[in-house]
């Protein structure tokens, strides 16, 4: 991704309180035997919940990932501006997309609307080249409905996809 790209992505969170992961809420925590606490998905309408959770489950699925990652989230369907937001993120995934995804970066697509985000996914990794995701980790964050459609675009990349099931 260009720094163009990255920039917009990281205004668009700044201006939300996505990055601010704190926010009061819990954090996951490990205990002495290394095992990191299951995160609960919040309400479906708790939009700043939903900001909050996302950046959580992203750091517990890093793996071995360096890069910071880049976040598409969609805000519940229930926002006034869902459809507009909707078109913005589908044109900034299928741009990055087209322009390419470096190795040793991590994708994460969440939504409280997890079919939507689905759509989305399988519109943005259209025209990605089978094998051309290699060393790139994809995660999404969302109904267990949706994995097998989600993973049915993913897979011929040669990306590593993660499913996280929002519950």
């Amino acid at each position: 991704m260009n720094k163009t790209m990255r920039a917009l992505l990281l205004a668009s969170l700044a201006a939300s309180p996505l990055l601010l992961a704190g926010c009061g809420k819990e954090q996951p925590v490990a205990n002495e035997a290394s095992e990191v606490r299951k995160l609960a998905a919040p309400a479906k309408d708790d939009d700043a919940a939903w900001k909050a959770y996302l950046p959580a489950v992203v750091q517990e699925n890093m793996g071995n990932i360096t890069n910071n990652p880049f976040l598409y989230y969609l805000p519940p369907e229930s926002d006034p501006e869902f459809e507009a937001k909707y078109e913005r993120q589908v044109e900034a995934a299928t741009t990055a997309m087209k322009r390419g995804v470096q190795k040793g970066n991590l994708l994460a697509f969440g939504s409280p609307a997890s079919s939507r985000m689905a759509g989305l996914i399988e519109t943005a990794f259209e025209t990605v080249p089978d094998g051309s995701l290699k060393d790139v980790r994809i995660v999404f964050i969302g109904d267990a409905a949706d994995n097998a459609r989600v993973m049915t675009v993913v897979k011929p990349t040669g990306a590593d996809y993660v499913f996280v099931e929002a519950k």
